[in-house]
């Protein structure tokens, strides 16, 4: 008699078919049983005289991989057949066994067997845990998880079905039923069927409503539990912890609500949890709930801030140098750098700011800890002299200025390491490398209230450097620093202000003050003299050493240079630019502002010798200068008028009207120049009479000459050919100059006498070039500019005839070519 039945479907379509009988015996069918390709064998339990006691009620199959293993229950035992074992082989498990239809097989794969006094599960090795329930186990199941019982009462005969859910230790679901025949779960329905033919459905409710009722029942474990098992996503488990965290705090059991509240961290709005344990004023749950949003990382500015203040109120610098120290590890810091660096700051935790300064590569942050905190200026020196160059150069650009100011000298030698690269000898040869360089101009700002340390680092940079790239604008500076007049600010200078509140003493005490303050302000007064001494010399170095003779541009802005001079009233230096452009006019305008005629005189001297490629015309420029001094000055004039004499740059009518001007000159300061004047004069008169009446006289004799070619006739006497000597024969040519030559003689020229023709045609080439030039009217300009008597030039011009009267009566003007007449000729 079959009593129970189970089916294994391995890898379709085989199937492997258990089939347990009333005699202890288990009927195995394995194979393809739709085309008959099976092979059958058969499993024995324990024999017993009593059949009852050895009848199959229950098989279940386990799976493990490759290993098949069959369970059978009978009233008395629990049975394991390994079927990869041939011949398979049996083990006993239990020598307890149950009835009919209290068989189940778990999704873990245990064996299920329900017994009045509990339920027990098997593993293959042996039995595992058990759970009491009262009652007969009239039908056992397993269903999502659930245990699922039909448990009748034998005091009152009722039928219970209770769904157990194990894991958390509850009944899922009880009812009253009538008596259940079989018991089916399917379509995620459980299906009761009674023996009256009804049938009962249980379905399972959805997680919502369970945790609904678990949450009126206050059962936060179970939900917790509940929803952990059903493996909701973490968004469902956030709400749930959640809200067991608010019970809890509403009870005031504030460390286990904050154990709930750390599980949501990465779901709950970190805010929402915060909020409440600052009301609270539960500072210790705070932080702990802020440590561990810092490990996930979760954490952000606002959050570093509040556990860092929370550990500075708690003054617990062990958790402080935990949180910040804990970082040591390679990887990114889970905090935000710069928030807790400001939070240690404000709190006087000057150390861990900088730890995490330095740490985190916020060198900025670190020196400003140094340097606005501290005040230790040699650690910030040392700190700044460990970075890479680009990092040093931008950080000394940030906190150079309070650098300067207390500690000058040491920034100054790491700029110049900066800038010319000390460590690395190709910065002294490689001009291409210095390029590379950071350069001095960049550092200018910093020295905005220290130009003596300026001065000086710029210095030891050209002593070091000779071809920088910045070369121009280092020199420019280092020119407003030397020809300055002041290098002090008004702020520094009124430093001694207010003395007089202190002459509160007797008259000694105030005369001996008075004495002593006199004395250290000479004191200062000739040491700032000699200092502006100093840069004024070698400021003038500078000014000739940038400008080398054989260079067309300096090494600076010479526009610049002029203007410092001016404004610093810097004559020297004025007068070597000057002189340098060829502005001679500007060089001796100096030397007259100054009053300095002797330095005006040699002045002149050099520059007004036109052989050495001077302007001669400056002299005029000085002698103007005496007409209208106003003074008495006549041994500069006397030495003037020799040197306008010399060189014959003024006439003396002009030089006559420029002095006159003058009121303290005398006679006697000219008399001696217009002397000798009259007399080159008169002798140049008697030149020019001479001169012209030889003129006059030649000029009578051509005129007599013209008139009797005219009037009468010529006798031509000449025996003799000029050309060949030989007796004159006809045929034969005369000419009016009384010359004769034979036909034969002349050849093709019988127009012009051989002898004279050369002379008569340079007459003619002279009176070619002499019209040409008259269409030349620059040249004649250029001529009268550059004439010491441009008078005669134009003198000259009316002598040869090249200007005259138009034809119109116009006046007189640079006469055309085909306007010119012979008369100067």
């Amino acid at each position: 008699m079959i009593t129970s039945f189970i089916v294994l479907e391995e890898v379709p379509p085989i199937l492997l078919i258990a089939i347990g009988l009333n005699n202890g015996s288990i009927y195995c069918i394995k194979g393809d049983i739709a085309r008959e390709r099976i092979t059958r064998f058969k499993l024995q339990v324990e024999n017993h005289s009593d059949k009852t006691h050895s009848s199959i009620t229950g098989l279940g199959f386990k799976v493990d991989g490759q290993t098949l293993q069959l369970f059978a229950v009978t009233p008395s035992s629990v049975s394991l057949f390994s079927l990869h074992d041939q011949p398979p082989r049996r083990q006993t498990l239990d020598q307890i066994g149950c009835g009919i239809n209290s068989v189940a097989m778990s999704d873990r794969s245990e064996f299920i067997i329900g017994r009045p006094e509990a339920v027990y599960f098997y593993e293959v090795d042996g039995r595992g845990p058990c759970w009491a329930f009262e009652g007969e186990k009239k039908l056992v199941g397993w269903f999502r998880g659930y245990l699922l019982c039909v448990i009748a009462d034998q005091r009152t005969g009722k039928h219970t079905f209770n769904i157990y859910d194990l894991k958390n230790r509850l009944i899922a679901h009880s009812a009253l039923v009538k008596e259940v025949s079989h018991m089916l779960y399917e379509w995620g329905t459980i299906i009761l069927i009674m023996t009256d033919k009804s049938t009962l459905c249980i379905g399972e409710k959805d997680m919502e409503s369970k945790l609904d009722m678990l949450f009126k029942k206050n059962l936060y474990t179970v939900a917790i539990n509940l929803v952990q098992t059903q493996q909701a996503d973490a968004a469902a488990t956030s709400e749930v912890l959640r809200k067991y965290g608010d019970h809890l705090y509403s009870k005031q059991d504030y460390d286990e609500a904050m154990a709930q509240y750390i599980n949501t961290i990465g779901q709950l709005e970190p805010s929402y949890v915060i909020q409440k344990f600052l009301d609270a004023q539960r500072i210790y749950n705070l932080t702990n709930y802020l440590e561990k949003l810092h490990e996930k990382g979760l954490a952000s500015k606002d959050h570093t801030t509040l556990l860092l203040n929370c550990y500075t109120k708690l003054k617990d610098v062990e958790k402080l140098n935990l949180f910040i120290r804990s970082e040591d590890s390679i990887g990114e810091l889970k905090f935000d750098v710069e928030t807790a660096i400001r939070v240690c700051r404000s709190a006087n935790y000057h150390e861990h700011a900088m730890y995490v300064a330095k740490k985190a590569g916020r060198h900025e942050w670190y020196l400003k800890i140094l340097l606005e905190d501290l005040g230790n200026y040699e650690e910030a020196l040392e700190y700044i002299s460990s970075l890479e160059s680009s990092q040093a150069g931008m950080t000394i650009k940030e906190y150079g200025k309070i650098l300067i100011e207390h500690k000058p000298s040491e920034t100054i030698q790491i700029l110049i390491r900066l800038c010319t690269d000390e460590g690395d000898k190709r910065g002294r040869s490689n001009g291409v490398y210095v390029s590379m360089l950071p350069s001095p101009v960049d550092f200018l700002s910093i020295f905005v209230h220290h130009p003596h340390s300026l001065m000086d680092f710029l210095e030891k940079y050209t002593n070091k450097v000779k071809d920088s790239p910045a070369q121009v604008e280092i020199n420019n500076t280092l020119l407003e620093l030397y020809i300055s007049n002041e290098l002090n600010f008004p702020s520094v200078s009124q430093s001694n202000e207010g003395a007089d509140y202190l002459n509160v003493a007797s008259g000694k005490t105030l005369n001996a003050s008075a004495q002593t303050n006199g004395t250290i302000a000479d004191h200062k007064s000739s040491e700032k003299e000699k200092g502006r001494l100093e840069r004024r010399e070698k400021g003038l170095r500078m000014l000739k050493s940038a400008w080398p003779p054989e260079t067309e541009h300096p090494l600076y802005d010479v526009d610049l240079a002029i203007i410092l001079c001016e404004m610093n009233a810097f004559k020297d230096g004025l007068l070597y630019l000057y002189e340098k452009m060829k502005l001679y006019k500007e060089v001796v305008a100096c030397y007259m502002q100054a009053h300095d005629h002797e330095g005006l005189i040699a002045c002149c001297k050099r520059l007004g010798d036109s052989i050495k490629g001077g302007d001669p015309y400056l002299w005029a420029d000085v002698l103007k200068y005496f007409g209208e001094l106003g003074e008495d000055c006549s041994k500069e004039v006397k030495e003037v008028l020799n040197y306008i004499e010399r060189d014959n740059i003024l006439p003396p009518i002009i030089v006559l009207q420029t002095l006159s001007k003058n009121p303290c000159l005398t006679l006697s300061v000219i008399k001696d120049y217009i002397a000798r004047k009259l007399e080159q004069e008169s002798k140049i008169i008697e030149e020019d009479r001479q001169a012209i009446e030889k003129y006059q006289e030649d000029t009578q004799t051509m005129r007599k000459e013209v008139q009797d070619l005219r009037t009468n006739a010529r006798i031509f006497q000449l025996s003799k050919c000029t050309a060949c000597t030989f007796t004159l024969d006809l045929p034969a040519v005369h000419f009016m100059c009384m010359h004769s030559f034979h036909l034969r003689c002349l050849g093709d020229n019988e127009k012009e006498c051989p002898e004279c023709a050369p002379e008569y045609k340079s007459v003619l080439e002279m009176k070619r070039n002499l019209e040409q030039n008259s269409k030349n009217q620059d040249r004649f300009f250029q001529q009268v500019k550059n004439s010491t008597d441009g008078f005669s030039v134009i003198a000259e011009y009316f002598g040869k005839g090249i200007i005259s009267k138009t034809s119109n009566g116009s006046t007189s003007g640079l006469r055309s070519g085909n306007a010119s007449s012979s008369s100067g000729f």
